[in-house]
């Protein structure tokens, strides 16, 4: 998107927007100069940046399409969304279960504006405009109501979002609240950016640019992110593994090696069950 095409309403082209940056990492083309000078400014300290995004969207969609595929997960809830781009999920679990209900949750106007036309036309996929930090909300919007059956399982996915909320939020809580309104048998994917294995400049230039955009930014160490998955059982990253968080690359990844990237590294994450 040029700074010349129309900008939806309620979107201001000159704030720097996470939905956007991200979107522009992975290819996309709804973001605006603000949000490519702001990925730029990041990419030069850390050449690996962009491969960090596709790690992450990466292991958002194995898990899901491992959701769908391995345990029989008909309806999934995807908080924090994002922009639309590659490899949506309703199209990624559609490809093992076309029965797949998915219900979209984001907080930015961006992607209501374009997520939108890209919903599935047979009124099985919905995007709710909200903030996740309000799950009553959520939880009891009509479209979630529609789509959801509260007393099956359902896929909760919640990957490179828990990052924009504060400790004073209590992103653990809202964890809990989530799941805890999940049929036994549903399941959480989640994933977290970490500043672990980051060198600390690009650690001090991410956190300059995300203090310019309306969320800021909280990496968090590996025992913080094991801590959203208390209460849950984690499911091994690979058959016959060890049941505990891991790196996005890592994650349900036929090459390991391969995977095992730099940038890969820049995110925690793992899938557990609701027992």
């Amino acid at each position: 998107m040029s700074d010349a095409d129309a900008v939806p309403e309620g979107v201001d082209p000159t704030q720097l927007s996470p939905a956007r940056l991200y979107d522009y990492l992975l290819g996309g083309t709804r973001n605006y100069e603000v949000d490519r000078q702001a990925a730029e400014q990041m990419r030069r300290g850390m050449p690996e940046l962009a491969d960090a995004a596709w790690a992450n969207r990466g292991f958002h969609g194995r898990a899901a399409v491992w959701m769908a595929a391995n345990q029989g997960i008909r309806q999934f809830l995807d908080l924090g969304s994002g922009l639309p781009t590659q490899n949506n999920t309703h199209q990624a679990v559609r490809r093992v279960a076309p029965d797949a209900r998915v219900v979209y949750v984001d907080v930015d106007p961006i992607v209501a504006a374009h997520g939108a036309p890209l919903l599935a036309d047979d009124g099985s996929t919905a995007l709710i405009t909200a903030d996740l930090r309000d799950p009553d909300a959520i939880l009891e919007h009509p479209e979630l109501r529609r789509l959801i059956d509260s007393s099956q399982p359902v896929g909760v996915l919640m990957t490179a979002v828990l990052q924009f909320i504060a400790d004073g939020s209590d992103p653990w809580s809202l964890v809990r609240q989530y799941m805890t309104a999940t049929a036994p048998g549903s399941y959480l994917a989640l994933s977290h950016v970490t500043h672990d294995r980051l060198p600390p400049q690009i650690t001090t230039v991410a956190l300059e640019v995300y203090q310019r955009t309306p969320s800021n930014i909280y990496a968090r160490t590996h025992d913080e992110v094991a801590r959203f998955f208390d209460g849950l059982e984690l499911v091994p990253a690979q058959p016959g593994g060890e049941r505990a968080v891991t790196f996005t690359g890592l994650w349900g990844a036929e090459d390991t090696d391969a995977a095992d990237s730099d940038g890969s590294r820049a995110f925690y994450c793992g899938v557990a069950r609701r027992p």
